[in-house]
């Protein structure tokens, strides 16, 4: 007997591409069991199947950065931090922060598939009773019109957000005078797509970034110390934290303020939850 659950819980992580660098990216997880059924009648309870593999994937690879160690360039050692982890294709990374702030898997490159077999072989080290075995597969929202990837960190959050590199694959709406524009849309989320959303405030003065063309940024959060260094093309600086109820405000008063005209936002932060934010000239 087979019991299925699709869009059982989300999955909100950066990782490491060979060819696009740090990406955001957001994931539906569906989940399938195997096993016998009990007396009752079910296999497991539906009621405790969501809290049950939700709670372990929050508990590990969710809002962490995905790193693919044996992806070309790629370098993991421990500093004072916890770990630092630097990457040269297909530009110049470090990265540093506490050993839970990663998830390091020993690939080439990370995809859906490896991630789905990976994550379902570490729920079937200790199964529920009467489950044989489970499949887990992780597929982007289907969205249609403009979406973007990215990441960011929020040194005040007491949760997991504050992890310097975590991210989200997002359906970006901007209006125009009350009517939705496709070809803004178009516009920002290609501006947007694989940047690192910084607070200017969290930025530091690194001799090396006038030598490399990079920025650092770098703050202390309850989980600890974090560190990350990019080529200053990879970020877009805000005036705030770079919460979803900011960057909604800060685009809209951008475009606003570009374009001349009145403007309404609704940012995405991953799947079906975000901010609106309206802005005049």
């Amino acid at each position: 007997m087979t019991l299925f659950v699709n869009a059982l819980t989300q999955l909100d992580v950066s990782l490491w591409c060979p060819k696009r660098g740090l990406i955001g990216a957001s994931w539906h997880i569906d989940a399938e069991l195997d096993g016998e059924l009990g007396e009752d009648g079910m296999l497991f309870d539906f009621g405790e199947v969501k809290p049950w593999i939700k709670s372990r994937l929050d508990a590990g690879a969710d809002h962490t950065l995905l790193i693919p160690t044996r992806a070309p360039g790629i370098t993991v050692h421990e500093c004072n931090e916890g770990l630092c982890i630097r990457a040269q294709s297909p530009y110049p990374m470090e990265v540093r922060g506490p050993r839970q702030a990663f998830t390091l898997l020993p690939w080439s490159e990370i995809t859906t598939e490896r991630l789905g077999t990976h994550f379902s072989h570490e729920l079937m080290r200790r199964p529920p009773a009467r489950v044989s075995d489970i499949r887990l597969t992780l597929r982007e929202e289907n969205i249609d019109g403009e979406a973007y990837s990215y990441s960011h960190g929020l040194k005040r959050h007491t949760g997991n957000c504050q992890r310097i590199a975590h991210g989200h694959r997002s359906r970006l709406h901007i209006w125009k005078n009350g009517q939705r524009d496709a070809q803004l849309e178009a516009q920002w989320a290609k501006w947007l797509a694989d940047r690192y959303l910084v607070d200017e405030e969290d930025l530091v003065a690194d001799a090396n970034d006038e030598v490399y063309g990079s920025l650092t940024t770098r703050y202390q959060a309850p989980q600890g110390r974090f560190f990350l260094r990019l080529p200053s093309e990879r970020f877009a600086v805000l005036p705030s934290p770079t919460t979803i109820e900011h960057i909604a405000t800060w685009l809209a008063a951008k475009i606003a303020h570009d374009i001349g005209h009145r403007i309404r936002v609704q940012a995405f932060e991953g799947i079906n939850k975000g901010a609106i934010a309206e802005a005049r000239p």
